[in-house]
């Protein structure tokens, strides 16, 4: 959670659905505003707080109605820069700041959805031995996915490494990794970092598992 970002948040967000993207605390996504109604909203958001939540639309949900249902945990995002474009798009990139749960949808006079939040803390276990298992676990599942002295394998290696607490490691591999939309929701959702490292591992040692497998599966001798 960024302290400076939210300093005098007011509880009420701009919500930015989409169907198949989720933001996390501690990334950066690069977005391409085009609809009028969004580009009114960052415009707001520019002028004010610098802040768009995005929010997932729920599975089998298209955005062209009117209030399509989205999922309830969301992520507010912080814009550290943008671009407004003569034609009036803008692209932007929206750090994420904050787990948050939708309390309720207001009905403000812009085009765009807005909701009453509450922010979810990020929490950990005070047991330093687990977490460093934990992280260890993680890498072990994570690493052997890339090439040997890849760039990408180099910074997964020090991310690992590094000072980052675990909860930012799993929300970086969380976003970063190509895990299937509905899971990335609910490592959004989960403010566990421990049972977020282990749903992330678990997920990744199922699909090597998956990968292993021949196909078509070889005929029994029976």
């Amino acid at each position: 959670m960024n302290d400076d970002a939210l300093r005098g948040f007011t509880g009420s967000v701009r919500l930015f659905p989409l169907p198949n993207l989720v933001l996390f605390p501690h990334v950066v996504q690069g977005l391409h505003i085009f609809e009028p109604r969004y580009r009114q909203m960052t415009a707001d958001a520019l002028a004010g707080d610098k802040l768009i939540t995005m929010a997932l639309l729920c599975a089998d949900q298209d955005e062209p109605a009117p209030r399509p249902p989205i999922e309830p945990v969301v992520c507010i995002g912080q814009i550290v820069w943008s671009e407004k474009l003569i034609d009036g798009k803008y692209n932007l990139r929206l750090r994420g700041i904050s787990r948050a749960r939708i309390l309720a949808e207001l009905d403000h006079d812009v085009p765009y959805r807005t909701a009453r939040v509450e922010l979810i803390p990020d929490t950990a276990p005070d047991d330093l031995a687990l977490l460093t298992r934990l992280r260890r676990e993680l890498a072990k599942a994570v690493l052997p996915r890339f090439e040997n002295d890849s760039p990408s394998k180099r910074q997964l290696e020090e991310l690992f490494d590094g000072d980052m607490p675990l909860g930012h490691v799993c929300d970086v591999l969380a976003f970063a990794l190509p895990l299937p939309v509905e899971l990335k929701q609910s490592l959004l959702a989960e403010p566990h970092a421990d049972r977020r490292a282990t749903t992330i591992a678990d997920a990744l040692r199922v699909s090597a598992a998956r990968a292993d497998r021949p196909f078509p599966p070889p005929f029994s001798a029976n």
